[in-house]
This record gives structure tokens, sequence and C-alpha cells, in this order.
């Protein structure tokens, strides 16, 4: 019997400095770690300084990956800058039915015109991350936002994924801060 693999490929859009290397590791270690699926995360950048366009992927699945390549037809993609929507056709190769993450203080029906097919969320994740963490560094943020729009791994997965990861001293403030933008897209 052939059994249907699944397989989540996640691609992060930002700008270097604002976690999205980080974040997409710490998805795949919630993923790997605590939800015993098949994870692997990699950057993509060159000699980019900080403030200029990353990419970083992480695939999810519960069979063995073998693929390490760029992830070309993401089913969900993030995005930790909505300045980068006039800079990076952010959905190259998405997939049907792809949902995309965007931080951004706009409504989806305010930002630039994207294929009717995907599925767009917004969430202000830099005003989460200045209430909670005292920065605008949102990884965490777009984290629980992510967990909310698509249970992808589950909040506690999340959760221990930033306490695995984060220095002690700013995991609390991470973890809130993954809590209330999952709260947000969920309407709690």
């Amino acid at each position: 019997m052939n059994q249907k693999r699944h397989l989540e490929e996640v691609r992060w859009h930002g700008r270097g400095g604002q976690g999205a290397v980080l974040g997409a590791s710490m998805l795949g270690s919630a993923a790997a770690l605590y939800e015993g699926k098949y994870a692997v995360s990699f950057p993509s950048f060159g000699a980019e300084r900080r403030g200029a366009p990353v990419q970083a992927f992480t695939r999810i699945s519960d069979h063995a990956i073998r693929t390490r390549s760029q992830i070309y037809h993401p089913t969900t993609i993030i995005v930790l800058d909505d300045s980068l929507l006039s800079v990076v056709n952010i959905t190259d190769g998405a997939q049907d039915g792809a949902s995309i993450l965007i931080n951004t203080r706009k409504s989806a029906e305010q930002l630039p015109k994207m294929p009717a097919s995907l599925n767009i969320t917004t969430v202000d994740a830099t005003a989460i991350a200045r209430e909670f963490i005292g920065v605008a560094i949102v990884n965490t943020a777009m984290l629980g936002a992510l967990v909310g729009a698509t249970g992808i791994v589950g909040l506690d997965s999340i959760e221990k994924a930033i306490a695995g990861t984060l220095p002690e001293k700013i995991v609390e403030r991470n973890i809130a801060a993954a809590q209330a933008a999952y709260r947000k897209i969920r309407g709690e």
C-alpha cells in the first residue's frame, strides 16, 4: 500500500537581522524535536548586509527528507517585512492554495494584488514584538501567527523550540509574543 506523503515547504522572506534564518530553524526544531516529524531548515544568502533581503527555508514531512535544494514551490510563505512586497516577488512559484503570512499594519485588501488562489493572512507582528519583547524582531511573533493560521505544528512545540533556542533571559518574552500573535490570528 502506497501511503500519501505529506510535505510542507515554508519559504521565509525577511531582511538581514530580522530573524528569518533563526525563525526557519526554530520551526524545524518544533517539528522534528517535539512532534516527531522530519524537518530541515537552511538559509539562502550571500554577502548580504543587515537590512538586505534574505530568504530562509523549512521543509517538514512525515517521511525522511532527501531534498536539500531551495524551496521553489512553497506551501507557505512568511514575510517578515511588508516593504519586501515591492522589492521581491514573494508569490513566485507558490502552490495554489498556499498560505501567505505577512507582517504588516495593513489588511490583505490594502496590499498589492496577489493571486486569488493564495490564502493571505496579515498580522502586525512588529507591534506585538515591541510590546512583548521590547524590540522589533518579529520571528517568534510570526511563528505564533503561523501556527494560528495553518496549524503546521502545535503552539506548545513552538514554545519549546523558542525555549530550546534563545538565551534564557529573553525566552519568556518571546514565548509571550508567539502566544499573542497566535491569539490575534485565532481571534481570541
